[in-house]
């Protein structure tokens, strides 16, 4: 830290209590009062420095020889500084730092310590000195920190914006000065122990200047965690509101203050403040009552980043007038604008990049994120359909608005519209038929399938449907198995067909004779291939006669009243070009149940 020694004399000061007495052998002829102390002084190495007090003591003096009482409690820097003064009248040792340069630069202007009243006076040398503290980062922040004691005195002789735009220059060129030490002792001053005024100054100084985003939200947010008392707690919400209900009103009012601040100041690009962050903010701001526009852009903050969330995150505690525990409508506001970002970036792809059908569905990449939310959202609906007071219109407005094709497996859907009918077991028919409408059955996988099948709340056309995809899974499946057979078959005479003609073209070449020998050895290998699914396949023949998939069945009879009808027709001779049997599979809708 930098430090100017001003004086040669030893010291000549001593306090008694709240009095400071100079111990020169002179009897005192001044005393100057600030605040609480006093200064039993001598005139004239005053008024020969000071301005201010060669004026005052004219004013004041009653004659020769007679003391005088003086009060100073204006001064900037108060006693502290006057201290310093004093000492630098009378030529004392004394020294400068960066933490007292600021309030003895005010307070020598507020005195007019300047050249007119001696050569190398303390205006000259304390600027002189200010000019080398504001070389350096950490001293430029100590002295804006100190600026904040002597703020009108400071800003008026341009203090303060010369220590922002020190620190402003000095963190565009090296970012790593902004940085916040990651552990252990601070080895040099951090910006997050500035008052909010300046915080906010500094932090737009140095956002013009170009500073990553990544940066600047990096130090926003260790400044919200050492000023916001919530952001560290991890109790429940119940003893937050109980804090907050015993804080005081001029207390909360300064929290909410800062809170809107601080959200201001985060950078706006996406992903530079982490979503819990985001979340966490703006469970505060709930809580503390900020103003709606506040909230507003945290819940657009969150949307824009969404896919970034966990569970635990969105179960949000309700602090309006709902019944439902947690704040369902502020997940469907957060959900509505991550889809308008979605729809927007869709929108912005050009046409010569994205097909029709990308611009719609999305590629592949693209629907990594609203797969995340789609998750994300049916495990939010699980979680808050055990709720009593969960409405049913609101359960299907946040399930519908996660399009379609977003799901690549309605599991967790399914899941969540289970555990809302068992908790809600009261809902008609017709609000159960309309709830299952949200998923496709198509879309559930065997576990879940298996599962639905078995479910006494789903209605029974679902159950239908259910069985009729597994129907068609099933005949799917044995179809394949036996066209991949043929396929192999056609490609070994494909093989041999080839290495014979290679052979034919280019018999006198060593490395077309290796090729074809190659070839050879390729096509033995992919005949045992052939052996093993041969076998396979008449396994799979077995097994589809056992099922009776290669006659015609009788219709079932259901013994209950949930069940479906299924029947196999066997193929004639003329269907049997790709050696598989056919199974026709009788649509749900044409089904009638008894």
């Amino acid at each position: 830290m930098a430090f100017l020694r001003l004086g040669s004399k030893s010291e000549i000061f001593h306090r008694e209590g709240h009095t400071w007495v100079c111990t020169s052998g002179l009897p005192s002829d001044i005393c100057i009062n600030t605040g609480e102390m006093s200064f039993n002084l001598h005139k004239f190495p005053l008024l020969s420095r000071s301005g201010l007090l060669e004026k005052l003591i004219e004013e004041y003096s009653n004659g020769e020889g007679s003391s005088l009482n003086l009060r100073l409690d204006d001064i900037p820097g108060g006693a502290k500084a006057f201290e310093l003064i004093s000492k630098f009248c009378y030529g004392v040792r004394m020294e400068l730092t960066a933490y007292n340069i600021v309030s003895v630069r005010c307070a020598a202007e507020y005195l007019r310590m300047t050249e007119d009243y001696g050569d190398g006076n303390l205006v000259m040398q304390a600027e002189a000195f200010l000019n080398e503290v504001l070389g350096n980062w950490s001293d430029s922040v100590r002295a804006l920190e100190a600026c904040e004691e002597v703020m009108p005195q400071a800003e008026e002789l341009h203090i303060v914006s010369r220590c922002i735009e020190s620190l402003a220059t000095k963190a565009s060129t090296d970012p790593s000065l902004f940085s916040r030490p990651s552990s252990g002792r601070e080895t040099r001053p951090n910006v997050s122990f500035l008052s909010l005024l300046l915080y906010r100054r500094l932090i737009l100084a140095i956002e013009s200047r170009g500073l990553r985003p990544e940066t600047i939200a990096a130090s926003v947010v260790h400044y919200a965690r050492r000023y916001l008392p919530l952001m560290n707690r991890q109790s429940s919400f119940d003893d937050v509101n109980s804090t907050v209900t015993n804080m005081p009103n001029t207390c909360e009012a300064d929290q909410r203050a800062l809170l809107e601040e601080i959200v201001g100041l985060l950078p706006n690009k996406k992903g530079v403040t982490s979503t819990k962050f985001l979340i966490r903010l703006l469970r505060i701001a709930m809580v503390l009552h900020t103003s709606p526009s506040c909230r507003e852009n945290l819940e657009m903050r969150v949307g824009a980043q969404l896919d970034q969330a966990s569970l635990v995150d969105l179960l949000i505690p309700n602090m309006g007038y709902s019944e439902t525990l947690y704040d369902v409508d502020c997940v469907q506001r957060i959900l509505d604008h991550f889809m308008l970002v979605q729809q927007a970036a869709a929108l912005a792809t050009p046409p010569g990049i994205a097909e029709e059908g990308q611009i719609m569905k999305g590629s592949p990449d693209s629907l990594t994120p609203i797969t995340m939310v789609a998750n994300l959202i049916d495990g939010f609906l699980a979680e808050v359909a055990s709720d009593v007071n969960f409405k049913l219109p609101k359960f299907e407005a946040l399930a519908a608005t996660i399009p379609d094709y977003a799901r690549p497996v309605d599991d967790g859907l399914y899941h969540a519209i289970d555990v809302y009918m068992k908790t809600h077991h009261w809902i008609a028919d017709g609000e159960r038929e309309q709830l299952c409408r949200l998923m496709n059955c198509q879309k559930l996988s065997l576990e879940a399938s298996t599962h639905a099948a078995q479910n006494e709340r789903l209605p029974l056309r679902v159950i239908v449907q259910v069985l009729f995809f597994e129907q068609l899974r099933l005949r799917t499946s044995i179809s394949g198995w036996f066209f991949v057979s043929d396929n192999l078959e056609n490609s070994q005479n494909q093989i041999n067909s080839a290495a014979a003609q290679q052979q034919r073209d280019n018999g006198g070449d060593d490395d077309v004779k290796q090729r074809v020998s190659e070839l050879e050895k390729d096509c033995s290998s992919m005949k045992e291939e052939i052996q093993k699914l041969m076998k396979t396949k008449r396994s799979w023949r077995n097994f589809t006669r056992r099922l009776g998939f290669n006659r015609k069945s009788n219709s079932c009879c259901p013994k209950g009243p949930k069940a479906s009808k299924l029947r196999a027709v066997a193929p004639s001779s003329g269907n049997r070009q790709q050696n598989s049997e056919k199974i026709e599979v009788v649509p749900p809708e044409t089904l009638k149940v008894n």
